[in-house]
């Protein structure tokens, strides 16, 4: 049987097929990114219930359907009761330099687009982060790349980014605009009106974003600040992953490129452990270049996950290296 020359079709094919296997392969990073999830999604329940606890001790809810019948009885002039899922919370436990009390506070947004680092109008890109890695499986489902940011960490804006950024929070329902305000999140539709719609109180004022802030005991302004890191971490543990499954894609398209023949790609799907369909298992001879035959680019690869290792595994790996070394 005559060798099949390796095409751009048959590379994209081969590209895509073992990009998919390495994106659900149970590595390090991913389990740790699926934890850091997991964790988070306990802490906003029990921060959230914190949060009410917090809130209600400033306004009571006799306080608040109070106001609520004034309003209905006075209309507009009373009207400074509204529902919020962000908040301005403040201790005022810690002391300066001169020893005396100070206030510390920061904004908490209970939102799926709300900030990661206490500032209310901060960058939108990392609120977009968070957001496409927590539903992530839907938006891949959804035809929607929600890894295009951790992707591009580090480049500079372009079209490519802004496009499959703007198709995921399309998909996710989030608002229209270039500038984020967290009441903007009001106009929201899909699954982030679903995700907010759980973190409502009812807050009395009528500033933006009624944002006098809340008075918290300091383990209680601690236990929000435990939550918002865990918001963070989702983030970075996603990032982690996405570098490591990037840096053996990068390494696979390099060489597939340098593989003339369909059976070289065929045969480093067999070596990463990739089963592909009948028809496409054409058997021959590597004549690729030496550091990309299919073992040792399989190899190369599979070297490239699971990057965190306890000092007994690497004890252990340097071990086994030395005795190959031997024999």
């Amino acid at each position: 049987m005559s060798k099949i020359r390796m095409n751009t079709e048959y590379r994209n094919k081969l590209f895509n097929r073992i990009k998919d296997v390495f994106e659900k392969e149970d590595t390090q990073e991913r389990q740790a990114f699926l934890e850091a999830r997991e964790d988070f999604e306990n802490k906003q329940t029990t921060t959230f219930e914190l949060a009410r606890q917090v809130v209600e001790r400033s306004y009571p809810k006799d306080d608040v359907a109070t106001l609520r019948k004034f309003k209905k009885k006075y209309g507009q002039p009373c009207d400074v009761v509204a529902k919020d899922k962000c908040f301005y919370f403040s201790h005022s436990e810690d002391v300066d330099e001169d020893g005396d009390k100070k206030d510390t506070q920061s904004h908490f947004d209970f939102g799926l687009f709300g900030n990661l680092n206490g500032t209310e109008y901060g960058d939108s890109e990392e609120r977009d982060h968070f957001a496409h890695a927590y539903y992530r499986e839907e938006l891949k489902e959804g035809g929607c790349n929600p890894d295009i940011i951790a992707q591009q960490s580090g480049k500079d804006s372009n079209p490519h980014k802004t496009k499959h950024v703007d198709a995921n929070n399309k998909f996710l329902g989030k608002h229209n605009g270039n500038s984020y305000h967290s009441d903007d999140d009001r106009n929201a539709i899909g699954l982030t009106k679903k995700f907010n719609e759980q973190f409502y109180l009812d807050v009395i004022g009528t500033s933006h974003c009624r944002s006098r802030a809340i008075a918290c005991t300091k383990d209680e302004y601690q236990q929000f600040e435990q939550w918002r890191m865990a918001k963070a971490n989702v983030v970075s543990k996603h990032q982690t992953w996405i570098d490591s499954i990037t840096k053996q894609t990068e390494q696979l398209k390099i060489g597939l490129k340098a593989y003339r023949y369909l059976s070289e790609g065929i045969e480093l799907a067999k070596e990463l452990g990739i089963e592909l369909e009948e028809a496409e298992l054409i058997r021959s001879n590597s004549t690729g270049l030496t550091i990309y035959n299919p073992t040792n680019l399989a190899n190369l690869i599979k070297g490239m996950k699971n990057k965190t290792q306890t000092r007994e595994q690497k004890i252990a790996l340097r071990k086994a290296y030395e005795q190959s070394q031997l024999n």
